[in-house]
């Protein structure tokens, strides 16, 4: 089985951070979303990964993600040339996939669980023209739409049902036969211009073949937004944070919890709640960080606090009393103004520099 990864699209909805950047590729824990795509899938036994890319972001998706190796895997790129869909995507991508069972994987969600048992489920049945993982929503009406039957089947697929009658979204993980090509060729674009997977699942189903179902039990997360990626960094820290200092703490610095410390980072007169993340060749002087904070490469934190935040590379923040709630560009520096204002929660994009105000 070969795998597909979809690391296209504008990233609208996380502007202005991904202006200058490929929302797949903004941390979680100090990791690009991506590299979580791409565990999975190898942890699977998926090495052979075709992905995906747009003619804006494709450059740094490639220079990013390289050609698989630190993974043992080998991954190929594919350029759509315009956002036309999710079915058109895996029409870009046929040459590549070479009649091969694949798996579809939207580059920017993360699971808290392995691929691993539903890809070698879907291997074991050849009756099933495609697979699908389903997550239980509140709101529906926001997703495509799975209605199921008792025998564990698809039977219809809905894209934003106004009227749900199921709650059941299609997480964006998708295991499909060649068989998935005709139906392509058999559906026309949707009113908002695009060949939708809904629509050509559901061509599946009309042509004769079995669709079924994965539940998905854990935590499942879309990372478009600002505070979407902050519930996925700390979900991610709750859940995967692991402890250990390569770097240097200095003896007047406190560290409780689950914090990682990277090569060339230093930690001096501050505390580290964790879980927490701090990249490599960062520097903390006289801070309190954490808990459920991703520090990245080269962040200076000084006299501040950061709570609940992702501060990306090369960033800086500066006699701030209490940063929180906030999703940090990178090489972004933030310093008191002339007056003070208390509490922050900020979205800032890259290259930028934030003056707050302090009592003068």
């Amino acid at each position: 089985m070969k795998g597909l990864v979809l690391a296209g699209g504008a990233g609208t909805r996380l502007r202005p951070l991904t202006y200058t950047g490929a929302k797949q590729l903004v941390p979680v824990a100090n990791r690009p979303v991506l590299f979580y795509v791409v565990d999975n899938l190898v942890d699977a036994g998926i090495t052979e990964i075709a992905m995906i890319i747009s003619p804006e972001t494709g450059a740094e998706v490639r220079s990013t993600v390289g050609d698989g190796a630190r993974w043992g895997a080998k991954i190929t790129y594919v350029l759509q040339d315009k956002p036309a869909g999710l079915a058109h995507a895996v029409l870009t991508a046929k040459a590549e996939l070479a009649g091969e069972d694949f798996c579809m994987f939207l580059g920017d969600n993360l699971i808290g669980t392995k691929i691993k048992a539903a890809v070698e489920t879907f291997a074991r049945a050849p009756e099933f023209g495609a697979s699908v993982m389903l997550k239980e929503v509140p709101n529906p009406s926001s997703f495509g739409v799975a209605e199921v039957d008792a025998d564990g089947n698809v039977t219809r697929l809905v894209e934003k049902p106004r009227e749900p009658k199921s709650n059941l979204a299609l997480v964006g993980i998708y295991l499909f036969r060649p068989s998935i090509f005709d139906a392509i060729a058999a559906i026309r674009p949707s009113p908002r211009g695009e060949l939708e997977i809904t629509d050509a699942i559901a061509k599946l189903i009309e042509l004769g073949h079995k669709v079924r179902f994965e539940r998905v039990t854990s935590w499942w997360l879309d990372t478009g937004k600002k505070d979407d990626l902050l519930l996925a960094n700390d979900t991610v820290l709750d859940d995967w944070a692991v402890s250990g200092v390569r770097g240097e703490v200095d003896g007047d610095s406190k560290l409780s919890g689950r914090v990682f410390v990277d090569e060339g980072a230093s930690v001096v007169r501050s505390s580290i709640r964790g879980p927490v993340v701090i990249g490599k060749g960062a520097r903390i002087v006289d801070s309190r960080v954490g808990p459920f904070t991703s520090l990245g490469d080269g962040v200076h934190v000084e006299r501040s606090s950061v709570e609940h935040s992702v501060v990306m590379e090369g960033s800086r923040v500066e006699d701030i009393p209490r940063l929180e709630d906030s999703l940090i560009g990178r090489r972004v520096h933030v310093s008191p103004g002339a007056a003070h204002l208390g509490t922050l929660s900020l979205l800032v994009g890259d290259d930028c520099k934030v003056e707050l105000g302090r009592k003068g």
